[in-house]
């Protein structure tokens, strides 16, 4: 994932891997969702997503204490788009549990999916110790450090991510934007690359690549890549939008708001997770 959501064109974010955790915060503007249905049709699977929710909101109000079925319960509310009530639902959680890693972990993810982004930092920062140091926490403190606009600090968090967990393609595609962010191009793409040769990388780690390649005036490249991982429709829209980013390129660089996803966006900008 990240989620500075100013100022940002309706696709952009489509192409932003972030925040927010997602690959745990869940990544991480308005934009047409990824594999969309039909207007006015109910998404696939919709009804079985509304019963899990109350079926884990019962199972929490039943134990509010129980750190598994708090976490449970706010995930489900953050993939619902509930993100305040997430946020409250972890609170309590961490009040209840203030030494639980995973549940200060859930919590920081969860402040930094609604943009409170200190809190989230400070929050984070007593999720893992310097002794046993959690790759996935330092990958998501370096996303919000880059939502904050800290690039440089943000790198070094991702660098120590990566010396955990070498290869990581979540850790090397936030690696790259964060390079992105800080006008690196070329970095930025051999960065991406890397990450989108890992048998483990997905479509947003691609399409994260892509992005970078049309802020180089690639655009060509760039929409290989989009219609390689969507389907015709998608793609096409996916390609108008980089072609609107790359024209716009041409007279501003790339922010963190052109490159965070809007909140509920299924493809983020800096996985943060």
């Amino acid at each position: 994932m990240r989620s500075i959501a100013s100022g940002r064109t309706a696709g952009t974010a489509r192409f932003a891997v972030v925040v927010f955790a997602c690959v745990a915060l869940g990544a991480c503007s308005a934009q047409r969702p990824i594999g969309g249905d039909v207007t006015g049709s109910i998404p696939q699977g919709a009804s079985a997503s509304r019963a899990r929710l109350a079926d884990l909101q019962k199972r929490y109000e039943q134990n509010p204490g129980d750190a598994q079925s708090a976490i449970a319960y706010g995930a489900a509310l953050r993939a619902s788009g509930q993100r305040a009530q997430s946020v409250a639902v972890l609170q309590q959680a961490a009040i209840r549990n203030p030494k639980d890693t995973t549940v200060l972990g859930a919590y920081g993810r969860a402040l930094a999916d609604t943009g409170q982004l200190q809190q989230a930092l400070d929050v984070l920062s007593r999720a893992h110790t310097p002794d046993r140091p959690d790759w996935r926490i330092l990958n998501v403190q370096g996303a919000v450090l880059d939502q904050m606009g800290r690039n440089a600090e943000a790198q070094g968090y991702y660098q120590t991510a990566l010396r955990i967990a070498p290869g990581e393609p979540s850790a090397l595609s936030n690696l790259g934007l964060s390079y992105a962010l800080a006008k690196d191009l070329p970095r930025a793409e051999a960065t991406l690359r890397q990450a989108a040769a890992s048998p483990k990388a997905d479509a947003r780690v691609r399409q994260n690549l892509a992005l970078v390649l049309s802020l180089q005036g690639r655009i060509g490249e760039a929409e290989t890549l989009a219609r390689a991982d969507l389907p015709p429709g998608e793609a096409q829209a996916s390609i108008e939008d980089l072609r609107r980013l790359a024209s716009s390129a041409k007279t501003a660089p790339p922010s963190a708001a052109a490159l965070a996803p809007a909140p509920g966006a299924k493809v983020a900008a800096l996985p943060a997770e």
